[in-house]
């Protein structure tokens, strides 16, 4: 039974092609936002569908809007025995070219992810390099560090004097670690 979610406003133009290509149930998630996560029809449709089903959308973009969680959804799919088709891309797994297709854009995805990482830890360095700290604050300067231990050392209490310099006991205890 193929299956569609065609579009998030209803739009004749895809509804048409999708009927003709025999689609039986359509599904739209009418006035939402495509960026939006939630969106009731589209998981209905993902719940329906059963192995031998095909899914099929006007395109690709209607399904999934970032190509990480298109290439989970369809290997998802995938492995619950569901084919798919998008047919203005002109993908469909049920063919051997239609599976190519889909294996190439599942290496040209996890190529990029590759080259995001591989720069963000190369910004990394180079921030580093420059004198740039990662992390939080320090709560406590050098100068408060060395008054709490003075202060510590003439018998404060360490409750005390985490209370004077208005920091939790852990954070000073951490602090003096240093």
């Amino acid at each position: 039974m193929p299956a569609s979610r065609p579009t998030t406003k209803p739009r004749p133009s895809s509804s048409r092609p999708l009927k003709r290509a025999g689609c039986k149930t359509l599904f739209k998630d009418e006035g939402l936002s495509g960026a939006t996560t939630k969106r009731p029809a589209l998981l209905r449709c993902l719940k329906q569908l059963q192995p031998g089903d095909t899914l099929t959308v006007w395109k690709l973009d209607r399904l999934g809007r970032s190509l990480r969680d298109l290439i989970t959804m369809l290997d998802s799919l995938r492995d619950r025995g569901v084919k798919f088709r998008s047919l203005t891309e002109a993908i469909d797994t049920t063919t051997p070219t239609g599976r190519a297709m889909w294996q190439m854009i599942g290496v040209l995805a996890e190529l990029e992810r590759s080259l995001i990482s591989e720069r963000t830890r190369a910004g990394v360095k180079a921030a580093r390099g420059r004198g740039v700290r990662f992390g939080r604050k320090p709560k406590l300067t050098p100068q408060q560090i060395d008054h709490a231990r003075k202060m510590i050392d003439a018998g404060e209490r360490r409750e005390d004097v985490a209370a004077l310099l208005n920091v939790d006991r852990t954070t000073l205890y951490r602090a003096l670690l240093t």
